[in-house]
This record gives structure tokens, C-alpha cells and sequence, in this order.
């Protein structure tokens, strides 16, 4: 199996490889909770004054804003097509481009599970795959029609596990996952040819470890036609350090003819709260010679994105910077679950020295 998906990947990721030359580096945010936490009564400032988040990525050197989409979250009044709209388009009002990113779902579909949308929950496979085609045609087409479309589209979000339905520790029915993976790329690719606009395509796994042999059956599959590979890296949840990540990074480059982008990534400035929701990100998510402060988390993001340049990757995307503590409530609890690995300081929203890592200049070691 291993000699088949080889040759695979050799006969039919060579062109691919030529074809994708050194793209440029991708720096920026996901800022999907911009809007809620504004909605809640944050106000992000510089330097005292407040600011506009997306302003302020542009301005501090990013150039890459995500957000993501749910089909149809009842549980919440964000992260639908209507709040992702207003996103994109103060995106694009900043000078950002846009990776939207559909997770097809309802809900958080993560690398430990992949809920299907409830509206779709009892068609077939067959069934299943023209609705995710159809759905990512007509949001594209509504983005189009606004003025707003995304010039990069990630289809699925952490798709470990099989897309729509699947769980970490169920077996992939490849022939079914493909499919659907493949129905959510033909209509990015329609999309593109219909409105003359190049998108280029994401697809996303979580952890690095898990990369390799995701798109080695992913290829053997007929999972062919993308542009960029996204990864998740969080030091708590994932086995390999930055070493290990360059690897994964140099060899996916390489084997599948990709760029390779770490398009989730976040770590603490401090191991204090602003509120009792616990913290995702504690103690177990430090790394040695990264103490959990302001500088530490610069250093990380700088020394993160060196690392990923030298690799032969393309970018690095922070999750949830505007993710800050309020008196709202979510599920699990008043305020917020990662304040303490935000872009802005727990008491008055004042931006932090992290995003400064926007700004720097990044060669690749020779």
C-alpha cells in the first residue's frame, strides 16, 4: 500500500509541485469572534485609543484575515452567513484578503469530531455530497454578488476525522470523505472559472503528526486537486515540537506538490485570568525558553514563523487574538476560555507585543 500511495503521489503530484511555485508569505488572524466580542462591549485599543481590529492587522503588517462559517448554528447568532459577511467585508475595507473557512457543520467540527449539519443529517452519501457542493457554490456566489468574494477557501476545518459524521477514533470510509472533500473543491474550481476570480484551496488537519498520513490516504484516494495544506499547531495538543513540525512541513511541500501553511496556531502571554471560565491554554501548553508572557509570546510567534519559512512553508495564521474576556455568556461559561493567549492584555484590551511579529522580516536560512 505504502509502494501505491508512493507512486501516486510521484505520478500524479509532480506537475502539481512545478506548478506551485514560492507563493508569498501569509500572516494574519482569525478574527471570527470580532464581532461578538465587540457586540459584548470589548473595545480593543492602541496605545489607550480604540481600534479596529481588522485596521490594526493591516496596520501592524498582516495580510491574511480568516473566518469561519457554520451551516446553520441556531445556538448562536455568529459564524453564519450573515455575521461572516460583515466580517469579510471590513476584511476587505482594511486591505486584508480573506480565508474563509467552512466547516460543514452546525457546530465546531474539530480533529476530534465532525458533526453533520442537521438539515443534512439523513440524506445519502450521494445526497450529502451535491448539498455540500450546492451550499459552497451558493455562499460564494452571495459573497460574489456583495462585492466580498474570498480569495482563499478552506474546505473543512480539521477534517482528522471523516468529514460530516466522523470521530477521531472511527475508521475513514475514504471513498465516502473523498467524495465530499472533492464536491466542496469542484465548486470552489466553478466558482473561480464562473467569475474570472482566482480562490485558491485549502485543505486542513490538525496536529503535524497527523499530516502525512491523512494526505498519503487522502492521495490515494483521489484527493488530488488543492493548493495549500493547512496545519494546526498547539504545543498542548500536539506531540511534535517546532522541529518535528519543520519536517512535516519540508516533507508535505515536497510529497504532495502543496504549499503548507500553520493556519491555526495561538500561545499564552500569561497564566492568569480575567475571568472563572478556565482557560484552555495553561502551564501544559508551555514550551521551554517561551515563558507564558508578552515577550514569550512574541518570541514564539516569531521563532514559529523563521521556523516555518525555513521549512518551505508559506504562512502562519493566529487563532482567536480577538478572543477576549466580557460579560457575555457562552456555553461554557461568562467571559472567555482564552483571554490569556488573546493579542490584548486581560484589564483594558491594550494590543500586546505579539503582533509585532507581523512586521518582521523573514528569510529562508540558507
Amino acid at each position: 500500500m505504502k509502494a501505491i500511495r508512493a507512486a501516486l503521489a510521484a505520478a500524479t503530484l509532480l506537475s502539481a509541485a512545478q506548478a506551485h511555485a514560492a507563493e508569498k508569505l501569509y500572516l494574519g488572524a482569525d478574527l471570527s469572534f470580532a464581532n461578538e466580542m465587540e457586540d459584548c462591549g470589548a473595545v480593543f485599543r492602541q496605545k489607550g485609543k480604540p481600534v479596529d481590529p481588522f485596521v490594526l492587522l493591516k496596520q501592524k503588517g498582516g495580510n491574511l484575515m480568516r473566518v469561519r462559517i457554520w451551516n446553520d448554528p441556531e445556538w448562536t447568532h455568529y459564524s453564519n452567513y450573515e455575521d461572516v459577511l460583515k466580517t469579510v467585508r471590513r476584511a476587505h475595507a482594511a486591505g486584508l484578503e480573506v480565508l474563509l473557512d467552512f466547516h460543514y457543520s452546525d457546530d465546531w467540527a474539530d480533529g476530534d469530531k465532525q458533526i453533520v449539519p442537521k438539515a443534512w443529517a439523513g440524506m445519502t452519501t450521494a445526497q450529502q455530497i451535491t448539498a455540500v457542493h450546492d451550499y459552497t457554490r451558493d455562499v460564494l456566489a452571495k459573497l460574489n454578488a456583495a462585492g466580498e468574494l474570498p480569495e482563499l477557501v478552506q474546505v473543512g476545518n480539521e477534517t482528522n476525522p471523516e468529514v460530516m459524521g466522523g470521530v477521531k477514533a472511527k475508521a475513514i470510509d475514504w471513498k465516502r470523505n473523498a467524495s465530499l472533500l472533492n464536491a466542496g473543491v469542484a465548486a470552489v474550481r466553478e466558482t473561480s472559472k464562473v467569475t474570472g476570480k482566482p480562490i485558491k484551496v485549502m485543505l486542513h488537519i490538525a496536529q503535524p503528526e497527523n499530516v502525512l498520513p491523512w494526505f498519503d490516504d487522502a492521495t490515494a484516494a483521489g484527493v488530488l486537486d488543492y493548493d495549500i495544506i493547512g496545519i494546526s499547531y498547539y504545543s498542548k495538543w500536539s506531540t511534535y515540537n517546532l522541529s518535528g513540525l519543520a519536517k512535516v512541513i519540508s516533507a508535505a511541500h515536497q510529497r504532495y506538490g502543496a504549499d503548507v501553511m500553520v493556519v491555526e496556531t495561538a500561545y499564552p502571554f500569561t497564566e492568569e485570568s480575567a475571568d472563572a471560565s478556565t482557560n484552555l491554554l495553561g502551564t501544559d501548553s508551555l514550551i521551554p525558553g517561551y515563558p507564558a508572557t508578552p515577550k514569550g509570546q512574541l518570541k514564539y510567534l516569531e521563532d514559529l514563523t523563521q521556523t516555518v519559512v525555513n521549512a518551505g512553508g508559506n504562512g502562519v495564521v493566529y487563532w482567536a487574538p480577538d478572543w477576549v474576556s466580557t460579560q457575555c455568556k457562552t456555553r461554557w461559561g461568562t467571559g472567555s476560555n482564552w483571554e490569556n493567549a488573546a493579542w490584548f492584555d486581560l484589564k483594558r484590551h491594550e494590543v500586546l507585543p505579539a503582533m509585532d511579529f507581523l512586521a518582521k522580516t523573514y528569510t529562508k536560512a540558507q
